[in-house]
């Protein structure tokens, strides 16, 4: 998992990409792709 000072390019990067709000971090996930998981 990549930790991202900016997540907007990473939605971006495919179709699939989520972004998921829990707690206090915030999580690109991509259940087709899973190297594209990220956190902020």
């Amino acid at each position: 998992m990549k930790v991202k000072s900016s997540l907007r390019t990473l939605k971006l990067r495919n179709a699939h990409c989520k972004l998921v709000k829990r707690g206090k971090r915030i999580y690109i996930i991509n259940k087709h792709i899973p190297k594209f998981k990220a956190k902020q």
